[in-house]
């Protein structure tokens, strides 16, 4: 073997490995989880939402959540940092609301924080839920996920994804979509592989002894992923309860790309972090759920991964057009399009509703519309501060 396909071999390593990840998740995941059965009575338990400039849908969210939840549950909006009037609708639509302003430190994982401290200083619940300010859940899905959390002493996250909108723009389909894949579909295939959930920010619960220790207070954007690798290398897997579905509406626009820019750079922040610990750690100690966690964040999002995979591809070619074996692109070209057709099979069982095959045939241009946001995070100096995900309707506050 010549040293050039040598180096092309070290060059393609990563997008097969990474192609090969993605797969087996998303192959794993087409078929749903069990359900679980009852699991007996309620725990004392409080929903914590944070919520920062959220006046504009508060009330409506809070007046249904109270229309589906136990009356013996309470609701907690922590308004953090806010110049609008969300503390006022939260406390007129029902719920109880403290108020946090420390401009200095910005994030939600500094309103989560706030929130636990104060729900600590009188009677601690058994369990909390945090659910975001602009999200719904299906049904009894938060007594639902409580006693689940209080049976298993685990943390619980529940399926998080968004209304389907088939009038949207192809853009905006093929990002919801996106959302359902890593959010269902690879779920399922992490608990199948590893017995380990992504935590996604809203629907989780987590039993009081588990969220007393936690460390919350941060600046991190994406303070759930933190959490949940948190509670792995703690011994306490994170699970998933496919049952309970919560939901939120897509942004759009420019809210859209600004929205993607801060979830994916606090994933990828995360996983610079905390991937290979992870790995070694979940070998070193023989745990699945390390392993397996540390693996997943090894992917990058979906976008970016066809992307780097297009770009490595056509080094490969050039690098084949001065000696290097041929086979390593043509390796990775077979791992690109069966990736491919895993992400066309998880659309045929699961994903249909959310996007039209007419949209779904424009992903290359979704993809191409995500470099400039992928040349931003290069850049340095970006505010990790709490920005608010504008929807249509919204007034502009800052």
């Amino acid at each position: 073997m010549s040293i050039i396909t040598v180096v092309a071999w070290l060059v393609a390593a990563p997008p097969l490995l990474m192609l090969a990840i993605y797969t087996i998740e998303v192959v794993a995941g087409l078929r749903p989880l069990s359900q679980p059965a009852d699991l007996g009575e309620l725990p004392r338990t409080v929903v914590l939402i944070p919520a920062h400039n959220e006046a504009a849908g508060i009330a409506a969210a809070i007046v249904a959540l109270r229309a589906t939840t136990d009356p013996t549950i309470e609701l907690l909006v922590v308004a953090d940092n806010c110049t609008d009037d969300t503390a006022a609708q939260a406390r007129n639509a029902g719920a109880r609301v403290i108020e946090r302003n420390d401009p200095a430190r910005r994030g939600k994982g500094y309103a989560l924080a706030f929130g636990r401290d104060h729900v600590a200083a009188a009677s601690p619940p058994d369990c909390i839920v945090v659910l975001d300010a602009d999200c719904t859940v299906e049904g009894a899905g938060v007594a639902a996920l409580a006693r689940a959390a209080a049976t298993s002493g685990r943390a619980l996250q529940a399926c998080y994804l968004q209304h389907a909108d088939l009038a949207a723009t192809p853009i905006a389909q093929i990002s919801s979509f996106a959302f359902l894949v890593k959010n269902l579909v690879r779920q399922r295939g992490m608990i199948r592989m590893g017995g380990v959930a992504a935590m996604t920010g809203t629907g989780m619960a987590l039993p009081w002894k588990l969220l007393a220790d936690a460390p919350l207070a941060s600046a991190d954007l994406a303070e759930d992923m933190s959490l949940g690798v948190w509670l792995t290398q703690h011994g306490k897997h994170p699970r998933f309860m496919e049952s309970v579905r919560v939901w939120s509406d897509a942004a759009s626009g420019g809210a859209l790309m600004t929205q993607r820019h801060r979830w994916e750079r606090g994933f990828l922040t995360i996983a610079r972090r905390k991937a290979l610990p992870l790995v070694v750690q979940g070998i070193v100690g023989t745990s699945r759920g390390r392993l397996w966690l540390g693996v997943h964040l090894l992917v990058p999002p979906l976008a970016l991964l066809f992307a780097g995979s297009g770009a490595v591809l056509a080094l490969l070619l050039l690098l084949a057009l001065v000696g290097a074996s041929l086979l390593v692109a043509s390796a990775l070209a077979a791992a690109s399009i069966v990736a491919g057709i895993a992400t066309i099979a998880a659309w045929l069982v699961a994903g249909r509703e959310q996007i039209s095959g007419l949209a779904l045939l424009r992903a290359p241009l979704y993809i191409a519309s995500k470099l400039p946001l992928y040349r931003m995070m290069l850049r340095r100096g970006d505010n990790a501060g709490w920005v608010r995900t504008r929807r249509a309707g919204d007034e502009e506050i800052s």
